[in-house]
């Protein structure tokens, strides 16, 4: 139990650059909150943001998201990670809706800093998955994961004992 009386529960995701972009490097942690989860990020090593030119996406802001499996295997070093599955998805919703789907990583010189509540799920439910960072920005609308491109870096889910901030 934490100092409040309640049974919290935390995680924490260790980010690794993959051979797109090896320099990356964070932490994402999960902490249980009335109502939900509470999620904070701090990533270094992003690539800098290029605007989309003619058929091209833009690289950054940053596709940020929940994957069904806590396996961060590079496999292809062209198209990396593959084997965290695809946008963690419990109730089947449209792309844009899954618990999974997170807000785009923004990149200040590199560094992304963010934190968030969500109501889509607790820390329990999310141990054991992977978290994904992307070359491109979610466009939260196409199917079946937002057209956020390559996978840049993975973090497998682990539960932290105890609770509190950190």
């Amino acid at each position: 139990m934490d100092n409040t009386g309640l049974n919290t529960r935390t995680a924490r995701a260790v980010m690794r650059g993959g051979p797109l972009c090896p320099q990356i490097t964070g932490i994402v942690y999960f902490y249980d909150v009335p109502g939900g989860a509470w999620v904070y990020a701090d990533v270094s090593g992003l690539p800098p943001y290029q605007p989309a030119r003619n058929s091209t996406p833009p690289v950054g802001p940053h596709g940020f998201h929940i994957h069904e499996h806590g396996n961060c295997t590079v496999g292809d070093p062209a198209n990396p990670f593959q084997a965290a599955g695809g946008h963690w998805n419990p109730n089947n919703q449209p792309h844009g809706n899954h618990a999974g789907d997170f807000p785009v990583l923004f990149s200040n010189g590199g560094r992304a800093v963010t934190g968030f509540f969500t109501n889509k799920f607790s820390v329990s439910q999310v141990i054991g998955r992977s978290v994904i960072i992307h070359e491109n920005p979610d466009d939260y609308r196409t199917q079946p994961a937002g057209a956020a491109g390559r996978r840049l870096a993975c973090g497998v889910i682990m539960q932290l004992w105890g609770g509190g901030w950190g």
